[in-house]
Parts: C-alpha cells; structure tokens; sequence
C-alpha cells in the first residue's frame, strides 16, 4: 500500500509539472519530508535525480523545436554547475545527515518554497503578457544579457539553492531569466529554464548519490508514477485555467515554507 502511495505522489506532482511547468522539487520534497517523514538529505537528493529524469524528455521535445537558447543555457550552467559542485563538497564535509545539516537544509527549503511561491504568483499574475514570438533578427538582440557575467552570478545562486533544497530550477529560475532576457518570448524563457535544469539537477543528484543521499527505490517509485503523469498534464494543459491552479499552489507552498522554518 506504501508503495502505490508513492507511485500516486509521482503521477500526482508529474500531472502538476505537465500542466504548470512548476519544477517537482518545490511539491515533492515537501511531500515527501511531511507526508511520508522522508529525512530532509534523502528526499532531497532524491528529488534532484527525480527532477533531472522527469525533465530530459521535455528537453528532447524543446530541442526538436529549436526553441531552447543554448547559449543562454551555457551561460547559466557555467555558474550553476560549478556552485552545485561547491555546495556538495561543504555537505560531504559537514555530513549530510546530522542535525546541523538537516536544520540548514529544511530552513534554507523554506526560504525557497516562499520565494518560488512569490515567482508562482507573479507569473500567474504576468505571465501572459510577456511576447509569444520574435523575429530572427531581434532575436540576436534578446539573447544577449545587460552584462555576460549576470546570467553567471544568477546562476552560481540557483545552483546553490538547488543543492541544497531541490527546489529553484524552476519557478525562480523562470523569473531570473525573465529579469535578465526582458524581451525574450516566454516559451523560449521556460525552454532554456527546463534545458538548464537537466545538467544542473543530474550533477547535483549525482553528487548527493556519491555521499549517501539518494534512495534509489524510492526514486523508481516516484519516477514510475511520474512519467505518466507528465504524459496526461501536457495533452490537458490547454483546458485548465493556469491562472487558478497557480495562485492555488502559490498559497500551498507558502504554506510549506513558513512550516519549514518555524519547525
């Protein structure tokens, strides 16, 4: 019975990602640390692999479109993926599972599901409005940053922030690329936040797997339900009000947040 509770959790929070484009870590780690008493380092570096398997294909997909901005993405990652590296090597030092770590990471996940909370609202709110497309020309202009060492000192922060707590590749990471690429059509935005995601959640995970704290069972459980989860939200993303579902999130994960710090 345990088991198909999990596998309901995944299709639950794959249905969620398909029809949101909210990143899972921001619904499955909470869920797994209070509904299921998951230990906060398992059901993060848990979640990180989760995230990185349930994002490829969607990867796939963009690429095929040629839609995802792969110098916007490379930029990112050369700040993500070494900040990930980095916070890794203090966990491996501190121990990920003592008391010390565990208080850093549920605080730090609390800070984080507030803040995706705030980017949740604030895209259901403004979304809409951002330019759905561009010309080739222009386009030139709105991959190009105000400065080339912004999209890197963001995304040392993300990748940080991801390490420790699963949760920033997406709703924040959306909001950061919005700031730093103000004229780039929205589905290029999301597109290049999902194609940065994989390598930075694959190392991440990878690196929390090398030090003990990845449940591989679980994990399959998870990816089992998710998977097909994805499948259904996407075909039923265009009848759902977005705008509803993601103000109804915002509050659930501020909710999270504040019981996160507060514990």
């Amino acid at each position: 019975m345990h088991d198909f509770a999990f596998v309901f959790a995944g299709f639950a929070v794959g249905l969620v990602v398909g029809l949101t484009g909210v990143g899972g870590g921001s619904l499955m780690t909470p869920l797994l640390i209070f509904f299921f008493g998951i230990k906060p380092h398992l059901a993060i570096g848990t979640d990180l692999l989760f995230a990185a398997f349930t994002k490829m294909g969607g990867t796939v997909s963009l690429a095929r479109a040629r839609i995802v901005d792969w110098k916007i993405v490379g930029q990112t990652a050369a700040g993500s993926v070494p900040a990930s590296l980095a916070t890794l090597y203090v966990l491996h030092l501190a121990g990920p599972a003592s008391p010390a770590t565990h208080a850093v990471m549920t605080t730090t996940l609390g800070v984080a599901l507030l803040l995706t909370a705030v980017a949740m609202l604030y895209k259901a709110v403004y979304g809409k409005s951002a330019p759905r497309t561009i010309s080739a020309a222009d386009l030139a202009v709105a991959t190009r940053a105000r400065h080339w060492a912004l999209p890197v000192l963001f995304g040392a922060v993300i990748g940080c922030l991801v390490t420790l707590t699963s949760v920033g590749a997406g709703a924040i990471g959306v909001i950061v690329l919005m700031l730093l690429y103000p004229a780039l059509p929205l589905p290029r935005i999301v597109a290049a936040d999902i194609a940065h995601a994989v390598p930075l959640t694959l190392v991440a995970g990878l690196g929390h797997a090398a030090i003990g704290s990845v449940d591989w069972v679980l994990l399959a459980k998870l990816l089992a339900g998710s998977l097909p989860g994805i499948w259904l939200g996407t075909r039923l993303v265009n009848s759902t009000p977005d705008r509803w579902i993601r103000s109804l999130l915002s509050v659930l994960l501020a909710y999270a947040g504040v019981k996160l710090i507060v514990i």
